[in-house]
């Protein structure tokens, strides 16, 4: 067994055994004790429109409860990377957590389809998507694998931004070593791009490209400027590439442990605090990249049609999947609305 093999086991290991401690000591306690403590987790910083968000979802929680039921919430990636919280929600060891799809593709493959690249056309059309049918199917597909998805919390475009240089057309990518999610889609995207793409969790960026362990990334315009990677990365090219949004989901476990009436504020509320992570997203996200631009950064467009011919083949041969044709075909329709 290699060195990376040992340390996943191991890690599966201590979230086993943190979740089969909750599950003797806390679960009964769901249906025993007036008070209960729900835990949730976010990577990013304080005041980001998804943690403002979810404190929001706690707040309502506990008011409409009187107490019995509240929230802690951990934020700025205090309990790790993304993908040992979306673990510890399916052991039950933390209760939600707000995630990347695109960290999800591989794991809950119906995400793929919110991120294909130029599908989705605009951020109108994102939440025109996420809104109907397409966005209750990809949430009902993370019951299969110990979760229950509440919320998608759209998040404006993705683009490329580096050390080196503008990007202008895919020729301009080649030999660069561009930070991805941990993604088959987005893996194959950059490859075709000409990019070596280099998977890292989202806290690492920052010092990887401090040190050229990578030359630059991918990411929407808020976290590029509230990670403050743009203090490293001073070249941002407009590629809009993809719309994949964030989630949030909840331990099943814990989830199902609920009274049935607690069960549903929950959905509630959390389709909620979808209007308030939106009107967070939109007052600030122009003020985002007026203050990268106020910096210093170089913003360039793109040659858009190179980059989508790149692209289309890709996209084709995700959509030729049966997992994925309806939802990509629904997605394209709703272009036209």
């Amino acid at each position: 067994m290699s060195t990376d093999q040992s340390h996943q086991t191991g890690r599966r290991r201590a979230l086993a055994a943190m979740a089969a401690g909750l599950s003797a000591a806390a679960l009964p306690a769901l249906g025993a004790s007036p008070a209960q403590r729900l835990t949730a987790t976010d990577v990013h910083v304080r005041d980001y429109p998804t943690v403002q968000a979810v404190r929001w979802f706690g707040e309502q929680l506990s008011a409409e409860t009187n107490g019995r039921l509240d929230l802690k919430l951990y934020h700025s990636g205090q309990l790790g990377r993304e993908s040992d919280q979306v673990d510890m929600a399916r052991f039950g060891a933390i209760d939600l957590t707000r995630v990347y799809t695109g960290g999800l593709h591989n794991a809950f493959p119906l995400t793929a389809a919110l991120g294909m690249p130029y599908l989705i056309r605009s951020k109108a059309h994102m939440r025109r998507v996420i809104d109907g049918k397409v966005g209750a199917a990809v949430l009902a597909g993370f019951e299969s694998r110990g979760l229950v998805g509440l919320a998608i919390y759209d998040c404006g475009a993705r683009s490329i931004y580096n050390i080196r240089g503008p990007v202008v057309v895919p020729a301009d990518l080649h030999g660069l070593k561009l930070r991805v999610p941990p993604s088959d889609l987005f893996l194959a995207l950059m490859r075709d791009l000409g990019a070596n793409p280099t998977p890292l969790p989202f806290g690492e960026v920052f010092s990887s490209m401090q040190t050229h362990l990578i030359d630059g990334a991918e990411n929407n315009i808020k976290s590029f400027h509230s990670s403050r990677q743009f203090e490293v990365a001073r070249y941002w090219s407009d590629t809009g590439h993809s719309y994949a949004p964030d989630v949030l989901v909840m331990s099943k476990r814990r989830f199902d442990a609920l009274h049935a009436d607690d069960q549903e504020r929950v959905r509630r509320l959390a389709a909620a605090s979808v209007a308030v992570m939106r009107e967070q997203w939109d007052l600030t996200e122009g003020a985002a990249r007026a203050a990268v631009l106020d910096a210093g950064v170089a913003f360039n467009e793109v040659d858009r049609e190179a980059f989508e011919a790149v692209a289309a083949p890709l996209r084709a041969s995700f959509a030729a999947r049966a997992d994925l044709h309806s939802l990509m075909a629904q997605i394209a329709a709703e272009a036209e609305a």
